[in-house]
C-alpha cells in the first residue's frame, strides 16, 4: 500500500514502563527512553491511499487517529504497537484480520486559519476526543523527537503470532505545536491511566509517498534475517 500522511499532530505523554508493558502481548516489550514508556495520539490524514501503489481504495483520502506506543522484539527490532486505531473509512477494518485494532468513528480535520481542529468519536459511543493546535517553527530535533516519531515498523498479534509491517517515508519534516484545547478519553479506553504532566507535541505537514510493505510474521522475518547472513558469510 502507498500513502500519503498529512496533518499529524503527535501529541505524546510518558508513562511508568510496567503499566505500558501490562497492555503488550507476550513477544514484546516495551521500548523506554530515559527510563520512561511513552503513548502517543496521533490524528492525521491519510490521502491518495492506493493498494500495490496502483490501485485506489473506493474512499482514497480519510482521517485516522492512533494511540500508539513503542515495544521491541527479543532480538532488539524496534517499533509501533497501536493500542486503538479510529478511523472514518469502513475498508481499513479489514486490517483486522491481522490483528490492528482498527475501529468506525466520526473523525475531522478542520483548518480555521493557523489553527488546526481534530474531532472524533467511536461508533457507538465511548472513546472521542477533541483536539484544537497551533504549529510552530520548524526547529532542530532532539534525541527525544526522533525517538517519538522515528519508526519504520508497526507490530499486531493474531493467531498466536506477532505479526510486522514496513515502512517506509522521508523524515518528518517536524515543528513544535501549542496545544490550545485537548479533551480526550482514548488513553483511557486503552487500558491506561489518566496522561500527567504537559506533553510533548509534534506538528508536520506530512510525509509521502509512504510505502507500507507486505505483513509476515516477525519470526519468519528474522529467520530470513539469519538465512540471508549465514548465506552471505559463506
Amino acid at each position: 500500500m502507498t500513502a500519503r500522511w498529512l496533518s499529524q499532530t503527535f501529541v505524546h505523554w510518558p508513562y511508568r514502563p510496567e503499566e505500558v508493558q501490562a497492555l503488550l502481548p507476550g513477544g514484546l516489550q516495551v521500548d523506554v527512553f530515559r527510563n520512561a514508556a511513552w503513548v502517543g495520539v496521533t490524528p492525521f490524514l491519510m490521502a491518495s491511499v492506493k493498494v500495490l501503489g496502483v490501485v485506489p481504495l473506493p474512499v482514497s483520502t480519510f482521517t485516522e487517529t492512533n494511540v500508539r506506543t513503542y515495544a521491541r522484539l527479543p532480538d532488539g527490532k524496534d517499533g509501533l504497537w497501536f493500542l486503538s486505531i479510529d478511523v472514518s473509512n469502513p475498508v481499513m477494518l479489514a486490517a483486522r484480520a491481522i490483528g490492528a485494532p482498527y475501529h468506525l468513528g466520526s473523525l475531522k480535520i478542520r483548518t480555521d486559519g493557523s489553527l488546526i481542529h481534530y474531532t472524533g468519536e467511536r461508533r457507538g459511543g465511548g472513546p472521542h476526543y477533541r483536539l484544537t493546535v497551533r504549529p510552530g517553527a520548524p526547529f532542530e530535533v532532539t534525541e527525544l523527537d526522533v525517538w517519538l516519531t522515528s519508526r519504520w515498523r508497526s507490530f499486531t498479534r493474531s493467531a498466536g503470532l506477532i505479526w510486522e509491517t514496513p515502512v517506509e517515508h522521508e523524515p518528518w519534516p517536524l515543528a513544535r505545536g501549542t496545544i490550545l484545547d485537548l479533551r480526550e478519553n482514548l488513553a483511557a479506553s486503552a487500558g491506561l491511566s489518566a496522561p500527567v504532566g504537559e506533553p510533548v507535541v509534534h506538528f508536520s505537514s506530512g510525509v509521502g509517498p509512504v510505502r507500507l510493505g507486505a505483513t509476515r510474521p516477525a519470526r519468519a522475518a528474522r529467520t530470513s534475517v539469519v538465512s540471508e547472513q549465514t548465506l552471505k558469510g559463506r
